[in-house]
């Protein structure tokens, strides 16, 4: 079993934060590479240690403890959540598991973060947020793991939309655009099937867009019309994939019962509108999340595939100088950057795991709810089955006469 290595210099009289996390995969190898650096770039009131990393394959989770840098490992997620010398469960498993294990360490007297979406359900989602709401009269927090919000671009827009840059907000529109999915023969997994992952693209992908949405224009969606569909509803079964699954043909394939795409728009509650498209099934789209807001005075534009850069369109410049002009994220002024490389030396998806697990340090010696708390999961859960309940409404379409 590896140990964790002895602190050093200024970090080394700083109280321990001591990290347990449930889940080592996609997701878990993010989160490990955001709590082994945050400490060594920023400097915190807390010292994150890698105490212990729980995953069901016992030889798996060793290994990739031993990889990561986990100083412990753990089979039954139950056993991290009793562990005394455990101070935070981080949940990186799949949404169906969310509930219970929050649940659990939030009781155990634990710190938790959770990955989005917080929930399969607005019902676990409001036990989730109801127990952390009590968890924090006792000291202890719940933060969801929104990572966008981290990008320094996406934390800049947030601040010049609050400094009144763009004036009263007309429009957002967001587009979340992946392919993995393309091809039918791409095995059924967990992700596909409702009961593990609660939803499809608007789970995965949606989530993350509504609530990038309305973190940076401000405010909170007030209602939504949508559209969803499953463009490839059978999926050959990955090897071992039959265990307990029900919808099975006895051609080996089984049934994706989530949606594989979903068209929705939206009004803010000030009445500026909204448009959402989140999708698997963008050809030749990796991970091509793209977000402009539109207000009287100016625009903002942010994408992830330029994630150090921010476009911003002034409208009250003269017609003869004006149109966007491209900020380069990267000064020590700008959010979260004082303490990474001199201008001009971008940073990458795996700094927003490391810039949430800073402001959560913060958060928790400050005794202040996080942001986003499970409040803000619950809410952003919220407009996920609102997107289902129009979707179902909508899924016949009004003919149009020729």
């Amino acid at each position: 079993m590896s140990q964790p290595q002895q602190p050093d210099g200024p970090r080394a009289g700083k109280p321990p934060l001591r990290v347990g996390m449930v889940g080592y995969a996609f997701m878990g190898a993010a989160h490990s590479q955001g709590w082994r650096t945050v400490g060594r770039v920023f400097d915190l009131p807390y010292r994150p240690v890698l105490a212990a990393l729980c995953g069901r394959d016992a030889t798996a989770v060793r290994a990739a403890a031993d990889r990561h840098g986990w100083a412990s490992v753990e089979t039954d997620w139950r056993a991290l959540t009793e562990r005394d010398d455990i101070d935070l469960v981080d949940i990186c498993t799949p949404g169906d598991s969310h509930a219970e294990i929050a649940l659990a360490a939030l009781a155990a007297d634990k710190h938790v973060l959770c990955e989005k979406p917080l929930a399969n359900s607005v019902e676990e989602a409001e036990r989730m947020a109801g127990a952390a709401e009590e968890a924090q009269s006792r000291g202890r927090l719940a933060m969801v793991g929104f990572n966008y919000r981290r990008v320094p671009a996406a934390a800049l827009a947030r601040s010049m939309v609050a400094e009144g840059r763009l004036g009263t907000l007309r429009h957002v529109r967001v587009t979340y655009l992946q392919d993995w999915l393309v091809d039918p023969a791409f095995p059924l997994t967990w992700r596909l099937r409702r009961e593990h992952a609660g939803s499809g693209a608007l789970g995965d992908l949606g989530a993350h867009i509504v609530d990038l949405a309305q973190h940076l224009a401000g405010e909170r969606l007030a209602g939504v019309s949508a559209l969803t569909e499953t463009f490839v509803r059978e999926r050959p079964l990955s090897v071992g994939a039959t265990s307990g699954l029900s919808g099975v043909s006895s051609a080996g394939t089984g049934q994706v019962t989530v949606d594989d795409a979903a068209l929705f728009t939206g009004r803010f509650t000030s009445g500026a509108l909204a448009t959402f498209e989140a999708t698997r099934y963008a050809t030749g789209r990796k991970n091509a999340l793209r977000i402009e807001l539109n207000g009287e005075h100016g625009s903002l534009a942010f994408d992830l595939e330029r994630l150090n850069e921010l476009a911003y369109h002034d409208g009250r410049e003269p017609s003869s100088r004006a149109g966007f002009r491209r900020i380069l994220v990267t000064e020590p002024d700008h959010p979260y950057l004082d303490a990474w490389w001199p201008p001009g030396h971008g940073l990458g998806y795996e700094h927003t795991f490391v810039h949430q697990a800073r402001d959560l340090v913060h958060a928790i010696a400050r005794g202040r709810r996080p942001d986003p708390s499970f409040a803000d999961g619950l809410q952003v859960q919220r407009v996920l089955a609102a997107v289902e309940e129009s979707a179902a409404k909508n899924s016949v379409y009004t003919p149009i006469a020729d």
